[in-house]
This record gives structure tokens, sequence and C-alpha cells, in this order.
């Protein structure tokens, strides 16, 4: 995720007061018994999530009425199922529930703020080991989700469409699912709208096809995503499909508003990809692109890392454009384990452009560094904020979920990998920078599993550094 100049972007989290309650109940992981609970107990969004069961695949089947905003979808969910199950849960916002099967038998279900409880047929116990697939019919006019200071996520009407993201819980406003980045799975989109209009999702674009007064879109994603990180954004776009130097498939759809300012920053795309490939290692997934959209002020954030597809609200400059593309690796393959660690999304992200700007002629990464270390109060951004400065809080551990995309988690989180490269040296510096990655690839990993990482490649004790930079409150008053 990205921000606008002065303001940090995106959807961030304190959800709505009715999430925010169910998570003073549904916040522990299950440990026994039949029932899958809701919450997977995340130190930041307890609520999110659910236990007992695992997906591994999500088919949705979307058509969306874009002039009456209405949604009509089904969705079908493979998963396997962690523990004996009587029952089990989905996180759904919104949205009416017609019908659930399990196994194709008619299952019963019942809400109750964004969780819908499954019953499979006549006291059926799904086997722990056992696949099982769930399918959900659902409709109604998604509705959007409003951040603490007012920013959209989720399903976000647009006059030609919809502008879909999904950080930290939006995602729930258009599909059933296990809401949290620790459970990633492959995805399937089908999605129709009316003739003259795109429908925009991850991965690679199968087929289109026309019956009627409408087109249907069929996108297939390969390589599992968390869920915040799926898009199925819907408008008028330009859209260019080509392909790399080196052979990757590239989807670009820009909205016209934005054609003019977007055309530059894009036309990068494959020179960054590449930039990127030779720091990080071999691009992780089996295409890339983009997706501009002419955003309503409301929306008030920049850009999200939508796996394969990152998502612009307006035209990106190019080193956004190198921000979200970094998350490709860092964020999207390699996906925090909990919301608590999301400084290593955006730390790493935040690197890439450092050392972006340095491969233009700029600044170094150390001098990007010093100019934060020694500008500013300790306690404002540049705003003046306390809230939100970047000693605030530590980038490790933001300790709220209005925190969870403030400035210490990008700008203190990039610090902490510039006094590691300082510490190690640059030769393992940049070997952990392909290393990680590539051991990590499509799964999950936390902070502890870095630090044990980055210990394991040098004789260096890495303690003090860690403790005082990624944990340590305050602006540390040491340097490695």
């Amino acid at each position: 995720m990205n921000r606008r100049p002065l303001r940090r972007c995106g959807a961030t989290a304190a959800l709505s007061v009715a999430l925010l309650l169910s998570a003073c109940t549904s916040s522990a992981v299950n440990s026994g018994g039949a029932t899958g609970r809701g919450g997977l107990g995340d130190p930041l969004f307890p609520a999110l999530g659910n236990s007992g069961y695992d997906v591994q695949h999500y088919g949705l089947d979307l058509t969306y009425d874009i002039k009456g905003k209405h949604l009509t979808a089904t969705a079908e969910i493979t998963a396997r199922a962690e523990q004996d199950l009587h029952s089990f849960k989905l996180d759904l916002q919104g949205l009416r529930v017609s019908a659930v099967q399990v196994d194709g038998e008619d299952a019963g279900f019942s809400r109750k703020g964004h969780k819908l409880t499954v019953r499979p047929a006549d006291g059926t116990r799904i086997r722990k080991g056992a696949t099982f697939r769930t399918k959900v019919a659902y409709e109604g006019t998604p509705q959007e989700m409003k951040d603490a200071d007012g920013a959209a996520e989720g399903w976000i009407k647009t006059p030609d469409g919809a502008f879909v993201s999904g950080q930290p819980a939006g995602s729930m406003t258009w599909f059933p699912g296990n809401n949290h980045p620790a459970d990633k799975a492959t995805y399937d989109f089908t999605i129709t709208v009316p003739n003259g209009y795109t429908a925009v999702a991850n991965g690679e674009l199968r087929s289109e096809k026309v019956t009627g007064g409408k087109t249907t879109f069929q996108w297939h994603s390969a390589q599992p995503m968390a869920t915040y990180l799926a898009t199925a954004t819907i408008g008028k776009f330009d859209v260019r499909r080509y392909r790399t130097p080196d052979g990757l498939p590239l989807y670009v759809a820009v909205d016209p508003a934005e054609a003019a300012g977007s055309k530059g920053p894009l036309g990068r795309l494959p020179e960054i990809i590449k930039w990127e490939s030779e720091l990080f290692g071999k691009y992780p997934f089996s295409s890339a692109g983009a997706i501009v959209d002419h955003t309503p002020p409301r929306v008030d954030w920049y850009a999200l890392e939508s796996q394969t597809k990152p998502v612009y609200a307006g035209a990106p400059d190019t080193a956004t454009v190198v921000h979200e593309m970094a998350h490709q690796w860092f964020g999207d393959s390699v996906t925090p384990k909990t919301w608590k660690d999301t400084w290593l999304n955006e730390g790493f992200a935040t690197y890439a452009e450092w050392l972006w700007e340095e491969h233009e002629g700029g600044r170094t990464p150390q001098q990007q560094f010093d100019a934060l270390y020694r500008d500013g109060d300790e306690n404002e951004n540049e705003d003046g904020d306390e809230e939100d400065g970047r000693w605030a809080f530590p980038a490790g551990d933001p300790g709220k979920p209005e925190n969870v995309t403030a400035t210490p988690v990008y700008e203190r989180g990039a610090m902490v990998l510039q006094q590691l490269r300082k510490a190690v040296g640059d030769e393992t510096f940049f070997e952990i920078l392909k290393e990680w990655p590539a051991k990590y690839r499509h799964s999950n990993a936390d902070s502890q599993q870095f630090i044990a990482f980055c210990q394991e490649r040098t004789d260096e004790d890495l303690t003090d550094l860690f403790d005082d930079w990624l944990y340590g409150k305050g602006k540390p008053d040491w340097e490695y």
C-alpha cells in the first residue's frame, strides 16, 4: 500500500464498531471440539478470520448491475478441515444469503455481525483432514467499509462500476471467506457486466465472452493469495495487453480520465519488474499489470498491492509503481502471519523506493535514513500529527488497529533494513533481499522468523539492532 504525499494512504484499520465489538467475544483460536470458531486471535484484528479449516480455492461467480449497483453472486469454497466440524464460520459483511450447500447438500446457516455460520445437513460431521466444498448464493448492494479516519475500503462504487480494495478487511464486503492473511488460496473469477464495461481481477484472463447485452470475463489466479489482495474492479478502461522482454504477460487497465498521467510511470513497468527481479529474485507470479481507476474523493488513499495487478486510485507516480510492485515479493508472495508484522510488507516496499531513487541518480538509502533520523520532531510527522509521527510506536509492534499503515510501519520499517545493511554488510544484505522471499515464496512468515533468518547469515549479534530499531519505543539514540 502507498500513500499520498504527507498522508498515509490506504484503508487501515479501525473498522466498524460492530466488528470491533465482535472481536471482544470471538478472538480465541479454537482448540478442539467440532465447532470452527470465528476469529483467529490476530493481535490487531482478533475478529477477522475463522478457525477449523484451511481454504484451498475460491471460485467466485459475480454479476454486477452497474446502474442498479446490485451484485448477484455465488462463491464455491474448497477447504480442508483441520479438525472435526459440525459447523464453521465465514466472514461476510452485509449482502443477503439465500442458500448454502456443503458437498452438494443443503446446509443450515445463520448470520451474526460479519460472521456467517454454516451447519452441514442432518448433523453431518466433516472429518478432520477431509476436503469439503461450500457453495454460498448471495446478493445485494455491497456496502463499502469505513476506517476511523473516513477512508474507504471494500467494494467502492464509482460512476462507471466499482473500485475494489480489501486491506485489511474489505474483501468480506463482496465475497464470503476466511478473511485473514494467514489463509491463502487460489482463485477463479467469473465476472459478468454490461457490454462496454471491463471487469479486471487477479491472475490471467482466460476468456471474454459476449452474450446478449452482457460480457463475462473469466480470470484465473493460480498462485496462493490472501483475501485482502483479491480484486474485481469494474469500469470503462483502456486496456493494454503485452509482454515484457522476458515474456511475462502484462495486463494494464486505465480509466481514460487517468490515461495521460499514467502513461509515463506505467510505461516503465517492464523496466521496474526487471530491476526488482535482479534485486529480489525471480518475479513470483505468472503475470503482472496494473489497474488505474478514477475514484471518488472519499476513497482518500492512493494504491494497494492487489496480487499481480496493483490498484491505483488515480494516476500513480513512478515511485509508487516501484513500491507496489515490490509488494509482489514482500506482502503478496511472502505474506505476514498476522497484521502486527505489516512492516515486513511496507518496510521492504519503502526501502525499494529508496533503492530506486539511488538507481535514478538521487539520494542513497543512507542519505534518506539520515534525513529521516535527523529531521523533524520525534513526536510529529511532516503534517505535525503526533499520533502518526515516525517515532510514535515501534514498526514491529503497532499496538492498535489504526496504526497498521501509519508512518512508523513504512519509514521506521525501512530504517530497520538500512541498519541491518550496515550491520551485515552489502553482500550479505543483498543476499537476504533475494533469499528471504525465495525461502517463504507463496507462504506466510513473521518478524521472529525474519530475525532468525538474518542472524543465521552473519556472525554479528543482531539482538540490540532489532530490539532498538524494530521494537524499541521512541526515537532510538543508538546507531549501529
